[in-house]
């Protein structure tokens, strides 16, 4: 059976995280009985909402109804972020579709081929190019779950280059992974909790580049030792003798020739694409400067990646029937993501409506502030590691964690920046280490690689990471990252 193109969210994952948030809205709602209401003064400071935090009195109790908890999904859509909501919804479709129907179509595999095909016969230097691009796809657009078609290509490319099924892993979805977890512009977190933060889209990009330049040569470095252990030692490798039938059945097939084997059609794709990438991509770094842009940055990040998407897909020559295909399977395997947001954004909803929020936030400001800025950022990002666990959906998470830490963040004197920095580090770079996300479930069910072998390879990388983004954070709240 043809694997669905695009991001596809599995009925297990998903029947798991609508249990986990409903009991979340369920325990909202339990909150608006027991905690008694409160409220801060809100002031309007260089045109956004602040806390004046001298200010919390408790109040008397609203009337909120129980059955009303039920009703929040669709009752947020006509709160004052119901319009936030729809248009993160809508680009997440925009964007997403315009993946599938590249997926579909064989555009992003042309794309990784053009780069193999420069370097084929200079195995390093490719080892090193071929992550930047699955990084930068990360980091850039949001790829993640659509590199997964690509899994079965990387693997074959590094049998015929003498390594194994884990650095084949390295060089595609875990590569992605680290990009899209040191993002610079990814809309699916960096551009949701920017725009749930109030902060300019995609500002602070300049920080983030560093950091993507840090975990690239982290990363890099340990798969280039783990590959030239390979080279002096072929059983060095952690999957010795089990990939070996694997690796004769890729060495027979001509799987890697086909796909590294230049398509002129492809190239005008790519070509068409590669306009509204660069359009994307000045959208992206002139929003923070220029005011009427970042407003409205985000639809027309989407509205581009539809129109470029759809585009190259008609022009690479699979044909119009592929190319809706490709859509209407995108947006089917987005479809589940709907109720997660909605669900997420309605548990912030339950507690505003019971008035509880301020007096949360009253009772949490005091610790926080005890903390210190630093120790505080640690929490946002240990706070997001956890709840990965759970629920895997990037921007549903932004919505369920980010409007708790934000005004607590404002409180303790960490600026909403580096908090949004804490949350992308959380979101992202425990994706391909828990055994509750689908998209590595999915990645080591292609290949013989088990979740223990797995995770004995990656366990020295996630420590280095997790060191260098805690010093990262450091220096966020050591600079007051900001603008804000």
């Amino acid at each position: 059976m043809e694997q669905k193109a695009g991001a596809q969210i599995g009925k297990r994952a998903f029947i798991q995280s609508l249990i986990i948030l409903f009991v979340l809205m369920m325990t909202s709602g339990i909150l608006t009985v027991i905690v008694p209401s409160g409220q801060y003064t809100y002031l309007e400071v260089d045109g956004r909402q602040s806390i004046d935090p001298n200010s919390f009195q408790f109040i008397e109790k609203p009337d909120y109804p129980v059955w009303r908890w039920f009703l929040a999904p669709f009752e947020v859509l006509g709160s004052s972020t119901g319009l936030t909501v729809i248009v993160i919804i809508v680009v997440l479709f925009f964007a997403g579709g315009a993946f599938a129907v590249m997926d579909k179509t064989g555009t992003l595999k042309a794309f990784i081929g053009r780069i193999v095909r420069q370097f084929r016969n200079r195995k390093y230097i490719l080892l090193w190019i071929v992550p930047l691009a699955f990084m930068s796809l990360g980091s850039l657009l949001g790829s993640f779950e659509e590199v997964v078609l690509l899994v079965p290509v990387m693997i074959a490319l590094s049998y015929s280059l003498g390594w194994d099924a884990l650095v084949g892993l390295g060089m595609s979805i875990l590569a992605t992974n680290m990009g899209f977890s040191a993002a610079i512009s990814n809309p699916y977190t960096v551009g949701v909790s920017q725009q749930i933060a109030d902060l300019p889209l995609f500002s602070g990009a300049w920080f983030r580049a560093i950091v993507f330049i840090v975990i690239y040569f982290i990363f890099m470095w340990f798969l280039t030792a783990y590959a030239r252990k390979i080279d002096k030692n072929p059983e060095a490798s952690l999957v010795h003798g089990e990939d070996s039938a694997e690796r004769e059945k890729y060495q027979r097939s001509n799987s890697v020739d086909s796909f590294t084997k230049e398509d002129p059609k492809q190239n005008r794709a790519m070509a068409f694409f590669g306009i509204f990438l660069i359009l994307i991509l000045l959208t992206m770094l002139s929003g923070p400067f220029v005011p009427a842009i970042s407003d409205y940055a985000l639809p027309i990040v989407g509205i581009l990646y539809l129109i470029g998407g759809l585009g190259a897909g008609f022009i690479s020559g699979a044909g119009g029937k592929k190319v809706w295909q490709g859509l209407i399977e995108g947006w089917g395997g987005l479809a589940p993501s709907v109720p997660l947001i909605l669900m997420a954004a309605s548990i912030r909803y339950i507690i505003d409506s019971g008035h509880v929020t301020d007096t949360i936030l009253h009772a949490a400001a005091e610790p926080f502030q005890q903390l210190g800025g630093f120790p505080a950022a640690l929490v946002i990002y240990g706070l997001a590691l956890g709840i990965e666990f759970f629920v895997a959906s990037g921007s549903a998470k932004a919505f369920l964690i980010m409007p708790i830490v934000l005004p607590l963040a404002d409180l303790i004197g960490v600026t909403r920046q580096t908090a949004v920095l804490a949350y992308i580090f959380g979101d992202g770079f425990s994706n391909l280490a828990y055994p509750t996300n689908p998209v590595l479930l999915i990645s080591l069910g292609l290949t013989v690689v088990s979740y223990p072998k797995w995770l004995q390879w990656t366990a020295k990388l996630w420590l280095w990471v997790i060191l260098a983004t805690i010093a990262f954070l450091g220096i966020a709240v050591a600079i007051q990252l900001g603008p804000f």
